[in-house]
C-alpha cells in the first residue's frame, strides 16, 4: 500500500492538465484500478487480515481522492489566472471614438417632446403597461362591440382557470394613463402622458409595438381655441420652424365630444417634405373636448369641468423630423442605422439650447 500511495500521489503531483488527471482517477479508483481492484481482495482475506487491510485501504483510497481534487482545482485556478492574464484589460485607457453610443430616435424625441411641453405647463404622467380592460376601454367610453377591443387588434392576457373578470390587455394607448391620473389628483389638471402601447399590426408604418404621447388639460373654461393653440406652439417648437397651421377636420373618437382629426400644413417640394408652408396637410393624430362620460368615470364631475385630450405617434414624429422611411427599422437593432440615426448621449434637449442632441 506504500508504493501505491507514493506512486499516484507522485503521478498526481506532476499531472499536466485535466485529461492526465482523470486518466489517473480511471488507473487508480476506477472500477478496475489498482485500489479498487485491491479493496476486491478483502473478501478472501481472513477475519483477522480485513480488520487490518480493510481501513488501511479505505485510507489510501480517500487519500488518493483527495489529492485528485486538489489538483483538479490547482489546474482550474491556473487555468482561469492564464486566461486572465491572456485577456487582461486596462479599463482606465479611454474608449475609442468610434464605439461610443448613441441615443436612438424614440428616447430622443420623448425628451424633445417632453422639453416643449414642461415648458407649457404639462408635467409627465406614466402607468403600466399591462392593463386593466376598464382602464383601457370602458373608462374611456368604448363600447363592448368597438372593434378596437377585438382580439384582432389588442393583445388580450390569459387568465387563470375559474377566473371570470374580463382579461387584462397590453395597453392599446397612452390614455389609460389620462384615468389613473384623474383619478389620483382630480381636477385641474395638465399633463402629457408618453409612453410604449401595442396593437396587432405590422408594416412599413405600423409595429406591434410603438410609441404615443397623449395630452390632457382639464379646466373650467377650457376650449377647443386652447388646444389649437398648444398644438401649433408644440408643432412649431418640435419641428423648429417660426410657425406651422394646424387644422381640424371633424371625427369621431368615443373619448371626445366633438373630435378632430389633427393636420400640419406643409409640402412636398421634390419628394422632400417641408412643416409649415405649402398647400398640403400632413395628418399628425387625433383631438377633440374630453367626453362627460370620461370625466365621470375618472371621478371629475363633468358639470365643473371640462377640458381637452390628443394623442400623437412618437415613432411619426421621429420619422417625420428626421427623415426615417421604415418603422420597422426603429426595433431591429441594427448598429449601422443606430449610429446614423442616433444622438449624442447625456445631451440632454432644452428649449434655450436646441432640441437636437
Amino acid at each position: 500500500m506504500d508504493d501505491l500511495r507514493e506512486k499516484y500521489l507522485g503521478l498526481i503531483a506532476g499531472a499536466a492538465d485535466e485529461a492526465a488527471l482523470e486518466s489517473l482517477r480511471v488507473e487508480a479508483v476506477g472500477k478496475k484500478g489498482e485500489i479498487s481492484l485491491k479493496m476486491r481482495e478483502l473478501g478472501k482475506m481472513s477475519p483477522e487480515e480485513r480488520q487490518v487491510a480493510g481501513p488501511a485501504l479505505n485510507a489510501l483510497k480517500d487519500e488518493v481522492n483527495a489529492a485528485l481534487s486538489a489538483k483538479k482545482a490547482a489546474l482550474e485556478d491556473a487555468a482561469l489566472d492564464a486566461r486572465l492574464a491572456e485577456e487582461w484589460l486596462d479599463v482606465t485607457l479611454p474608449a475609442r471614438p468610434r464605439r461610443g453610443g448613441t441615443v436612438h430616435p424614440v428616447p430622443q424625441v420623448m425628451e424633445e417632446v417632453s422639453a416643449i411641453f414642461a415648458d407649457l405647463g404639462f408635467s409627465v404622467a406614466e402607468g403600466p403597461q399591462i392593463e386593466t380592460d376598464w382602464h383601457s376601454f370602458d373608462a374611456l367610453n368604448i363600447p363592448w362591440h368597438h372593434s378596437a377591443r377585438a382580439e384582432m387588434d389588442t393583445f388580450y392576457m390569459a387568465r387563470a382557470d375559474g377566473d371570470d373578470r374580463p382579461p387584462n390587455v397590453l395597453r392599446p394607448h397612452t390614455s389609460p394613463v389620462q384615468i389613473r391620473s384623474m383619478q389620483e389628483q382630480g381636477a385641474p389638471i395638465r399633463i402629457i402622458a408618453p409612453g410604449r402601447v401595442f396593437r396587432a399590426d405590422y408594416d412599413q408604418t405600423h409595429t406591434p409595438m410603438f410609441h404615443q404621447i397623449e395630452g390632457l388639460a382639464i379646466d373650467r373654461d377650457i376650449s377647443m381655441a386652447n388646444l389649437k393653440w398648444v398644438l401649433e406652439e408644440f408643432a412649431a417648437a418640435f419641428f423648429e420652424v417660426e410657425k406651422i397651421e394646424v387644422r381640424f377636420r371633424a371625427s369621431h373618437f368615443p373619448f371626445t365630444e366633438p373630435s378632430a382629426e389633427i393636420d400640419f400644413r406643409c409640402s412636398w417640394e421634390g419628394g422632400k417634405l417641408k412643416l409649415g408652408e405649402g398647400d398640403d396637410w400632413l395628418e399628425a393624430g387625433g383631438s377633440g373636448m374630453v367626453h362627460p362620460n370620461v370625466l365621470q368615470a375618472a371621478g371629475v364631475d363633468p358639470e365643473v369641468w371640462q377640458g381637452f385630450a390628443f394623442g400623437l405617434g412618437i415613432d411619426r414624429l421621429a420619422m417625420l423630423k428626421y427623415g426615417i422611411p421604415d418603422l420597422r427599422a426603429f426595433f431591429e437593432s441594427d448598429l449601422r442605422w443606430l449610429r446614423h440615426y442616433g444622438f449624442v448621449g447625456l445631451d440632454v434637449p432644452t428649449l434655450h439650447g436646441g432640441l437636437r442632441g
